[in-house]
């Protein structure tokens, strides 16, 4: 005969089989009930807690139907309050909603129904009744402090964030114990940017209760936030369920912000073991395969999120980020474009939108969208800096100084802002050469910080061996560094040096790239690598000199330069001014470059080479030199083909003077970007305000190296811009017989036009000063029969001039390594 046979036993059998249910002791509490149930298989009580073990067990189906025969044996109160927790927790709230209120309507002054309908609500997306059903249960209980909480939370979803601060308050004042609210307290705080007593709470939950998941996270993502991620990771990980998906997740993210990329793959694999179908696990992969280099991969993985969820916004935010890098602009712009569709203020992906609008060069709409950007979030040093690019890029090269200028002084990251500024400044008139090296200085300052020079022993060179040199660059390709470089690297004595090359940049490898590759005994990339992992590389090479190549530039090295991976170092080619940096030791140039008085421009010791310190590489595919283009056209045609922020206004001043003193003669532009109506509408109105009418200009953008080249025969002259002077197309100005006017300046940058010049034997043909320039441009182009002789033979003449004179070059370059190294034995044997 069971114990419960005789149903006086019930009563108290369901009593003991309850306290073993309250004290986790569910195989005892189950048998009770099986047992009670076996006397009276309609036992209300019996069935509607053994329906709750089920579902405790995760035995859902069961359990709900156990309850639900409960009801209808006997539609209490309490069981229909129960019945709603378990339907909230299997996420059917409206189902849950009903069961309460049926609670209710057997019992209307019941505060835990009213608390619990009102939680419901909330989930079920209606917090002003949610709220109401909370004020209900504190009407009839008023010390109920869960029922604040529940309160709380219906305020914060409404937007009343000072109003659900003072429920969630008094919560903790009735109950100082309560993690869950001091955790709600710091999610309104953090909304309210208010980091650090977010942050206070946050550790206070935690400590209160160490298992609450909600608690960590959020305390997780405010520190990462504020870039503490060690204490991030800390935080994350106390709470970390192996089968807790949304945790691993965020662990991932923490673990792709620390630059550990192949741990935070790791963790996203494990995820998608866990659970394949997770969108936001799809998205955080596609950014980790990004940092990898692995952009393929890395769409696949958000195409398959949006697959899943196709309203996932991070994944079209995402998709735009990888189509950027892969230069994609339109696709990158598409994907941008509907992720703001799904989350209109989202701020980061306005910004993205803003670069690559400017990288597909629709600059108003870029402008337009870094600016919304700026309305929507804080102001912080990315948006600026990527302000200061869209406006350069406009041509408002003041404006864009300012912008950069603003980023550091946010923080943005030094190394790349002044990798912007550092290079556009030397080319503005607001700034002098001295300006510049005040800057340069504090960048070569803190790019030393970190480093940790590396020691190197007293040289044993006895001059029989070649110099071992390295040239580091980002630019060995179709640039004007690797255009310049590429015809004296077959010419230099490998008896006497023996090259190596570092590349930090390899996307745009072209032609140049293979045929330089033949001329160096080494071709290493160091892209990939830390700054410290390619200062030991280098070390390890055992290097005597190490030449930068990149200076201010994209892709620039200088801190790897800051370990003084080899004992002698520096800067040429790739820059023109200062690096700032005492670890570079010389700087090259030229009599003409570094004229004497100007040394101080640079921190560097300064070094001529004899001509100039370029050797042009003449196009091989150059078409041939044309007649002088005024003899059919009746006019004179002036040109510039370079960049157009060159054209500052004090060039457009001194360009319309010279337009004016030359009667129905014409200007044309050729320069990236121009084919935009917004460049050429604003660069017509720059010359309105100098009285020259838009039809004495012609307007190109860019277009192939062949029809650039061929351009050249449409201008008789081609004009220099100052203080940023022409280099490279000064030289190929020079070589398609279009003689070039410079004007002396008074820094290395506008000195590069005149050391061309001088080297193809055209001094005459660099101005004094700014009336002399207007002088020499009427007094050229009124001699046509002269210019016409000048034209026919001005390709021969630079062939045979020092500026192509690549033999001679090397040589003297070569030469010049060797007495940097003998002087630098010399000081190291005086030491």
């Amino acid at each position: 005969m069971s114990e419960v046979d005789r149903v006086a036993d019930i009563p108290a059998t369901i009593e003991r089989a309850l306290g073993h249910h309250r004290a986790g002791r569910f195989d005892d509490a189950r048998s009770l009930y099986e047992d009670v149930l076996s006397a009276d298989p309609q036992q209300p009580d019996a069935l509607h807690f053994l329906g709750l073990l089920a579902c405790q067990l995760h035995k859902t189906d069961v359990g709900v139907k156990l309850i639900e025969q409960s009801l209808a044996v006997r539609p209490d109160a309490i069981y229909y309050n129960n019945f709603g927790n378990v339907l909230a927790d299997l996420g059917r709230f409206d189902e849950a909603i009903v069961s309460y209120k049926n609670a209710l309507g057997l019992r209307f002054n019941y505060p835990e129904a009213h608390n619990n309908l009102g939680n419901a609500l909330r989930q079920a997306k209606q917090p002003d009744a949610s709220m109401r059903a909370c004020a209900e249960a504190i009407r009839l209980q008023p010390g109920y402090a869960e029922a604040y909480n529940n309160l709380g939370n219906a305020l914060h979803d409404m937007g009343e964030l000072d109003e659900a601060v003072a429920s969630y308050c008094k919560a903790i004042e009735l109950n100082p114990e309560y993690a869950v609210a001091y955790n709600n307290v710091g999610n309104v705080l953090r909304e309210q940017d208010k980091p650090e007593l977010a942050i206070d709470l946050f550790r206070k939950a935690v400590a209160l209760q160490p298992n609450l998941w909600a608690a960590h996270h959020s305390l997780c993502l405010l520190l990462r936030e504020r870039g503490e991620l060690a204490d991030a990771l800390a935080s994350l990980r106390q709470a970390l369920s192996p089968e807790d998906v949304e945790a691993r997740n965020t662990l991932a993210c923490v673990l792709r912000d620390t630059g550990d990329l192949e741990g935070a793959e790791s963790e996203c694999r494990e995820v998608l073991r866990i659970d394949p179908d997770f969108a936001d696990a799809h998205c955080t992969l596609a950014g980790v395969l990004c940092g990898l280099g692995r952009h393929e991969d890395a769409l696949k993985s958000c195409e398959r999120a949006i697959e899943l969820d196709p309203e996932h916004q991070p994944s079209y935010r995402g998709l735009g980020l990888i189509y950027y890098h892969l230069e994609r602009q339109p696709a990158a712009i598409l994907s941008l474009r509907h992720a703001l569709e799904l989350s209109p203020r989202d701020d980061h992906a306005w910004l993205m939108l803003a670069n690559a609008l400017r990288e597909d060069r629709q600059l108003d709409e870029a402008l337009e969208a870094v600016n919304k950007s700026l309305s929507i979030g804080e102001k912080s040093a990315a948006k600026y800096l990527s302000l200061g690019d869209i406006l350069q890029a406009r041509g408002e090269i003041e404006e864009g100084l300012e912008m950069h200028v603003k980023a550091l002084e946010l923080g943005c990251d030094p190394i790349e802002t002044y990798a912007r500024l550092l290079f556009t400044m030397p080319g503005s008139p607001r700034y002098s050469a001295l300006d510049m090296r005040e800057h340069a200085v504090r960048y070569g300052q803190l790019a030393a910080v970190a480093a940790k020079p590396f020691t190197h022993a007293l040289s044993s060179y006895d001059g029989k061996r070649p110099l071992r040199i390295g040239f580091v660059s980002g630019d060995l390709r179709g640039h004007p560094v690797g255009i310049f470089l590429e015809s004296i690297m077959g010419h230099l004595d490998r008896a006497r040096i023996d090259p190596v090359a570092y590349v930090t940049f390899n996307k745009k490898n072209d032609g140049i790239t293979e045929r330089l590759k033949s001329h160096f005994s080494a071709w290493h990339s160091i892209e990939k690598l830390s700054t410290l992992e390619a200062a030991e590389k280098i070390r390890d090479d055992n290097l005597d000199i190490l030449v930068d190549l990149s200076g201010h530039t994209a892709f620039t090295a200088l801190p790897v330069f800051a370990w003084r991976p080899a004992p002698l170092q520096v800067s040429w080619l790739g820059f023109f001014g200062t690096t700032g940096c005492e670890f570079i030791d010389y700087f090259v140039g030229d009599p003409h470059t570094l004229p004497p008085g100007e040394e101080h421009h640079f921190v560097e010791k300064a070094w001529r080479l004899p001509d100039s310190y370029l050797c042009f590489t003449p196009p091989d595919n150059a078409p041939d030199v044309g007649p002088l283009p005024m003899e059919r056209n009746g006019f004179v045609t002036f040109g510039y083909f370079g960049k157009l922020i060159k054209v500052t206004d004090d060039v457009v001043a001194l360009w319309s003077r010279v337009l004016h003193r030359v009667p129905d003669s014409k200007l044309f532009l050729k320069a990236i970007g121009l084919w935009s109506d917004y460049l050429q509408i604003k660069t017509i109105e720059r010359f309105a305000r100098h009285g020259i009418d838009a039809s004495r200009l012609i307007l190109e953008g860019e277009s192939s190296r062949v029809e650039y080249l061929d351009a050249y025969n449409r201008i008789d002259i081609a004009l220099s811009p100052f203080p940023y002077g022409g280099g490279t197309t000064t030289a190929e100005g020079l070589w398609m017989g279009a003689p070039v006017l410079g004007l002396k300046g008074d820094r290395f940058l506008t000195h590069i036009c005149e050391s061309l010049l001088h080297a193809a034997g055209l001094g005459e043909w660099v101005a004094a000063d700014k009336d002399a320039y207007v002088e020499k441009a009427v007094a050229f182009a009124s001699e046509p029969d002269r210019l016409a002789t000048l034209r026919a033979g001005l390709r021969e003449q630079a062939r045979l001039s020092p500026m192509c004179d690549a033999p001679r070059f090397a040589n003297n370059l070569v030469d010049a390594f060797h007495r940097m190294w003998e002087l630098h034995l010399n000081a190291q044997s005086a030491v």
